[in-house]
């Protein structure tokens, strides 16, 4: 199972330049989580200061009782194992072979044998569909493949915890929709703790369990996904909509005049609440995600203190009293998926 990441009052500048200040939030355990934004919001930074790589001048992150940004390296360097790491453009090594790329991080931190080494490597690229491809060098695949094979490396010290970076940076609508599942299998399957850095709408409405937004050096929110999805706040609104009225512009904030002038347009008329998509089930012959029960137990716990349009949202996924995601169980999918249409999915490939 995956183990709870807890951020505490976390700070980052690169010399004058505040990245973001006071981030404060939990993965709960086994959960996905993503962290959505504009473009130059830190989401990368603050992935890279949750492991350990970089260093945010206050603040905690604490993983199983190891502080990775004011404990001792050794401890911070052996808690970094716990955690797989997929980058933005997969970081492969060119001149190496897709099995070499994935077998790097066992021969780096492991004694394992060569024997042992390939049986895990196979296992990790058949997960990721890339049988058949694991001699070809990152140059003769396509971008899609390099993604999957730099999640199947992010895999093979079975780690409790994986940061995705920007899985969909590059793919079509299509393959963003086959990695949006294949995310979710991965959740099925080994029960990790994960969050995604994305400003890809489709896998915000989708993939997630709890959502959060960075938006102007600070975390505008952050928890389960209804709240986000139902959030009246200017800049969530704006963002989720896609839309060029609000406070988000080329660069990363308007000016007072042209949010005063936006204000004083005429505004087309909202059609009403924000439809709340299904989240993604795992593919069929996959158990269920054991983090669905868990999840749905701390929400309804905390029902009473998110936002009526969240609460709301909430008490209608779980309007019969069964978990969704959960095959067999009463209410699968939930009361919502009778109305809203289900996304499309795919095999994981």
């Amino acid at each position: 199972m995956g183990i709870e990441v807890v951020v505490e009052g976390l700070t980052k500048s690169f010399g004058k330049q505040r990245i973001w200040r006071d981030v404060s939030l939990t993965l709960p355990a086994g959960e996905v989580s993503v962290m959505l934004g504009p473009s130059g919001t830190g989401k990368t930074v603050f992935l890279k200061s949750l492991i350990g790589l970089l260093k945010p001048e206050r603040g905690r992150v604490l993983v199983d009782g190891v502080d990775m940004v004011n404990s001792p390296e050794r401890d911070i360097y052996e808690t970094r194992k716990k955690f797989g790491l997929m980058f933005q453009d997969g970081a492969l090594f060119g001149s190496m072979s897709l099995f070499d790329n994935i077998a790097f991080p066992l021969r780096e931190h492991t004694r394992k044998k060569e024997s042992e080494i390939r049986r895990i490597v196979m296992e990790r690229i058949e997960v990721v569909g890339l049988l058949g491809a694991e001699g070809k060098l990152p140059g003769e695949i396509s971008g899609g493949m390099r993604k999957r094979a730099g999640l199947a490396r992010a895999l093979v010290l079975d780690p409790q915890i994986i940061l995705c970076d920007e899985p969909d940076s590059g793919l079509d609508p299509v393959r963003t929709a086959f990695l949006s599942q294949l995310l979710i299998d991965l959740n099925a399957q080994i029960d990790a703790t994960m969050l995604i850095v994305t400003h890809n709408l489709d896998i915000a409405a989708t993939v997630p369990d709890n959502m959060g937004m960075l938006y102007r050096r600070e975390l505008v929110t952050f928890g389960p996904r209804e709240v986000l999805l139902t959030s009246e706040e200017p800049v969530v609104a704006q963002f989720l909509a896609g839309r060029r009225e609000g406070p988000i512009g080329m660069s990363e904030e308007k000016d007072a005049a042209t949010l005063a002038a936006e204000a004083a347009a005429p505004r087309p008329q909202a059609d009403g609440p924000r439809a709340i998509v299904p989240q993604l089930e795992p593919s069929p012959g996959l158990p269920p995600r054991r983090a669905v029960a868990r999840r749905r137990e701390r929400v309804l716990g905390m029902l009473d203190r998110l936002p009526p349009a969240a609460r709301t949202a909430i008490q209608r996924t779980y309007a019969t009293g069964g978990t969704p995601g959960v095959p067999g169980a009463p209410g699968t999918a939930g009361t919502a998926a009778a109305t809203l249409p289900l996304p499309a999915t795919g095999s994981g490939t």
